[in-house]
């Protein structure tokens, strides 16, 4: 069993590469339609630019937490997927300021943005470059609305980015958790790993007898002083079934 789970996959993730477009594409809003005179202090452009870059860099934090602690990286998670929310709110205020709404789904221009598919990703060996330059090529497939002097057209086209980061990111954080179920966290990785290097140095098999109350297998433990050994399910803490060992 490995210690420690990987955690670098999410770099290729659709929904990663779309959160730093995502950035890209605020940035550039930001700097060509806030300006002194509809954002005299500055703070939209702040808080604007700061929930694109936390959408970014939570995710990745969250996900590089993974290898020791599920916990904290579900936390990160969700503040990526809050940043993102609270971005989106942004873009609609803005629009609302320009006596606009957002484009409804059916509309041939979101229909556009929603239908374009991220190329997969291979980033060689050189594998920070790679990612930006993906990053960077993927964002060209957009690049007719998010570089528009209409400022409309690319407020619009970041809500759609937003909320197709948005759906793939609640599909990963739950496809973590229900990973967390089936496999358990680093703690219990720790406990089964020990177990393991300590029936390997004491001579006995790694697998025990069934659990009783389960029916699953069982690892050779000791108990907290290390004076009695015990099979005890893999199962714990759900399950507490333990066989005395002979």
């Amino acid at each position: 069993m490995n210690l420690f789970r990987k955690s670098a996959g999410y770099r290729f993730l659709d929904a990663f590469v779309l959160a730093n477009v995502v950035e890209l594409g605020t940035g550039h809003f930001c700097n060509r339609f806030l300006d002194l005179r509809n954002d005299p202090g500055g703070r939209t452009f702040a808080q604007m630019n700061h929930a694109a870059r936390s959408g970014c860099r939570n995710f990745a934090e969250g996900s590089e937490r993974l290898m020791t602690s599920y916990a904290t990286a579900l936390e990160l998670l969700d503040v990526a997927r809050a940043s993102l929310c609270e971005l989106r709110d942004d873009y609609n205020r803005w629009l609302m300021m320009q006596g606009q709404a957002p484009w409804s789904k059916e509309t041939a221009e979101a229909a556009r943005v929603y239908g374009v598919r991220l190329d997969a990703p291979d980033y060689g060996n050189d594998i920070n470059r790679g990612v930006c330059c993906h990053i960077l090529l993927q964002y060209k497939k957009f690049e007719p609305e998010l570089t528009s002097e209409d400022g409309a057209v690319r407020a619009n086209t970041l809500l759609v980015l937003i909320t197709r980061t948005l759906n793939m990111l609640d599909k990963y954080i739950k496809s973590l958790g229900d990973e967390f179920v089936a496999n358990g966290g680093f703690r219990e990785r720790l406990g089964e790993v020990r177990s393991a290097a300590r029936a390997q140095d004491e001579g006995v098999s790694e697998e025990g007898p069934a659990c009783p109350t389960c029916g699953g297998p069982t690892r050779l433990r000791k108990t907290r002083n290390g004076n009695r050994p015990f099979w005890g399910c893999t199962g714990y803490p759900a399950c507490r079934g333990i066989v005395e060992c002979a």
